[in-house]
């Protein structure tokens, strides 16, 4: 059945509209977008789709297609209290509303291919759909760039998660073959080739199953610890550090501040070198800089875990070309660059890796870079 028939079937009336926007994998630039630096993630071919239908009154009627989750019915004076999953959905409309955009009420249907809780940003792809959804059913006229910022603000303000601005802008702005190169400080973004097919490439997602949730503490606490080290060396944001900065700093900070500060000054290090890279000599150069990256995360950040390790290091052991975990941490997925002809090897070896540990079996599979968020009907 598609999602028309599904809204139909629900709420006795067509929707006016359909929008998808896609998750993301990060290429690398992890945990520095909200420290003012440098990000390179982009869209992949799972999305999340919203069917929705203005309504006249202020009732708001919230179905998923999955038969696991409950409806919810609330109402637009209600929207700041949204929790669960409604709260990404019911975030946009609350900030939309603090922008001055009349919000009424609305059925809406989502359904989503973007797995939950794997580090692929589900949530800013739930974000993105209804934030594009709105703009366009309201004439509220935003940007892409400000349709970033409603999602952000939904994600921080009503879901109550201290991410940056990475995920909304990979699902907005990206398109096909190409990485979203973006200045967290500026807020300005370009694309980068990424033509994986074209090198004899595929990056390989490895879900480990271990989930994670942003709003947890471990992110807030890494994202504490910048700050902290941010002041103790007074700058406004870690941005502002350099590799060269790193003496000082290490003199400055206890030695827990630092590491977690020397992660964010090689990493935004790295993410420059990768752009640099793929545009000189392609995605199969940039191997070295995927590797650096995980051990940053594992043993200056400690967001890792011995899921993802294995993961990284199992594809390593069998040709990938680099490998990294990717998104927030603490769980969720590793990424690997590998050459086409290793992909089976590669999969079976993680197989196996995971059953002799004793670990749940992984979800694996393929993804390209893809386009951003859309209207489909």
């Amino acid at each position: 059945m598609s999602i028309i028939d599904d809204f139909q079937s629900h709420f006795d009336a067509a929707p006016d509209g359909v929008w998808q926007a896609p998750g993301r994998v990060n290429l690398i630039g992890e945990h520095t977008d909200y420290n003012n630096g440098f990000v390179l993630p982009f869209a992949i071919d799972r999305q999340a789709r919203v069917a929705v239908r203005l309504r006249s009154d202020s009732v708001i009627r919230l179905r998923s297609a999955s038969a696991e989750v409950a409806p919810i019915e609330t109402s637009v004076d209600q929207l700041s209290s949204a929790k669960g999953w409604s709260a990404y959905l019911l975030g946009v409309a609350w900030v939309l509303r603090e922008l001055g955009i009349s919000v009424p009420g609305f059925d809406l249907l989502l359904e989503s291919t973007v797995p939950s809780g794997a580090g692929l940003s589900s949530s800013a792809a739930l974000e993105s759909a209804t934030a594009l959804a709105f703009n366009e059913l309201l004439d509220a006229g935003l940007s892409r760039k400000e349709l970033v910022i409603v999602g952000h603000r939904a994600e921080n303000e009503v879901v109550g998660a201290p991410t940056g601005i990475l995920d909304q802008s990979a699902s907005l702005l990206a398109a096909e073959g190409r990485a979203v190169f973006l200045d967290c400080l500026s807020r300005e973004s370009e694309l980068v080739p990424l033509d994986l097919p074209a090198a004899g490439l595929a990056m390989l997602v490895i879900d480990t199953k271990v989930s994670h949730a942003h709003a947890d503490g471990g992110y807030s606490a890494r994202r504490a610890s910048c700050e902290r080290g941010a002041s103790a060396l007074g700058v406004d944001s870690l941005r502002e550090l350099s590799v060269e900065d790193l003496p000082r700093a290490q003199t400055a900070l206890n030695e827990e501040t630092f590491r977690r500060v020397r992660h964010i000054v090689t990493e935004n290090a790295r993410v420059l070198e990768v752009v640099a890279a793929l545009r000189s000599s392609g995605p199969r150069s940039i191997g070295e800089l995927l590797n650096a990256s995980h051990l940053s995360m594992r043993d200056d950040f400690e967001i890792s875990c011995p899921e993802l390790d294995l993961a990284v290091e199992t594809t390593q052991r069998n040709g990938a070309i680099g490998a990294r975990m990717t998104g927030g941490g603490f769980g969720g997925s590793a990424i690997a660059l590998i050459p086409l002809e290793r992909e089976q090897q590669i999969r079976s070896a993680v197989l196996l890796a995971f059953s002799v540990a004793g670990f749940s079996t992984p979800d694996l599979f393929t993804v390209l870079p893809g386009p951003g968020a859309q209207r489909l009907v």
